[in-house]
């Protein structure tokens, strides 16, 4: 079976290699990053959102509101005034406090580590793709760590196995309650680039960008190759997206051809899924599947099999992505 083309001879040299240097079903690039993570600070928002938040008329208004109330209390005008601009002038020299200096960068670049081997532990892929380099000899980080510096190779030939890095800006939220927004790009090896965004507080901001770029990175991508048993599977996907619907197992077989493929066997489609989202395969989940012979696969109902009919199904649509 040829894989997408390719010549007889050249899919048993793929075939071999992967027997020979792949000790799983499922081979995967490891995609290794620069390990420093390199942060630009946006506009704060949460200083954009108090100066502009508000009409003119509203800071107005808000300000005598103030002056009244203290007058009210029996403080005269002056003292009024004098007392709102000095509590305005605590607010900012505590914002400032707060901001100043370096560091917010490296909170964001270690919790979006640990993050990544935390969630990488969790979901237990047999061939981890995420990974940051971290080529320098003990000493080297040693030596930067007491000077507490940064640590950040200079040297080209230590990191020639990196295949991109990470960049991002972040930027204190409109909310103004200590949230941080985050927006990372991670840069690939042919210069394009993926990007995640999110908010939260500073200790918190970087699990959620971590689970969005394990999730992108990590969850099977089509097309890919599963070895299965002594041959190579294809995952081509479907047309349209990796994994479509249709309204009945013939339509999706009649897909399948159209793209010069077939719709996965039962057997097929039940490996795949024991191999799971992480690992090169597809989880069949609870949804109904489309199979060759106008079956469906249905994953719920294995008693006294899971090949139902589509009337016993109540003619539900089926999912469905092609194989070679």
């Amino acid at each position: 079976m040829n894989i997408i083309g390719w010549p007889r001879s050249t899919t048993i040299c793929v075939f071999i290699t992967l027997m020979q240097c792949v000790p799983y079903a499922w081979a995967v690039e490891k995609l290794t990053l620069w390990p420093t993570i390199f942060f630009l600070r946006g506009q704060d928002l949460c200083q954009f959102q108090d100066a502009y938040g508000s009409s003119r008329k509203e800071m107005v208004n808000q300000a005598l509101e103030q002056l009244t109330g203290l007058i009210a209390l029996g403080v005269n005008a002056p003292e009024a005034v004098y007392a709102i601009q000095k509590m305005d002038a605590l607010v900012d020299k505590n914002k400032a406090m707060a901001t100043e200096g370096f560091g917010m960068d490296i909170t964001l670049e270690a919790t979006l580590k640990a993050s990544v081997n935390s969630l990488s532990r969790n979901i237990n892929p047999q061939n981890t793709r995420l990974e940051f380099a971290n080529p320098a000899a003990h000493d080297e980080i040693l030596d930067s760590l007491r000077k507490s510096q940064r640590f950040d190779s200079k040297d080209i030939a230590l990191l020639s196995k990196v295949k991109g890095f990470v960049w991002g800006t972040y930027s204190y939220s409109p909310g103004c309650k200590g949230d941080v927004l985050v927006t990372l790009h991670v840069v690939l090896p042919k210069g394009e680039s993926v990007s995640f965004q999110d908010v939260g507080k500073p200790e918190s901001v970087m699990r959620k960008i971590a689970a969005q770029m394990v999730t992108h990175f990590q969850r099977t991508s089509f097309p890919s190759m599963v070895i299965m048993g002594n041959r190579i599977l294809v995952l081509v996907g479907a047309p349209g997206s990796s994994i479509n619907q249709a309204p009945n197992p013939s339509i999706a077989k009649q897909a399948c051809q159209m793209v010069q493929a077939r719709l996965p066997t039962e057997n097929e489609y039940e490996y795949l899924s024991i191999l799971g989202d992480w690992n090169g395969g597809v989880s069949l989940n609870h949804l109904f599947w489309a199979l060759p012979d106008r079956q469906v696969l249905s994953p719920d109902t294995r008693n006294p099999t899971p090949v139902r009919s589509h009337a016993e199904v109540q003619f539900a649509p089926v999912n469905f992505y092609c194989v070679k």
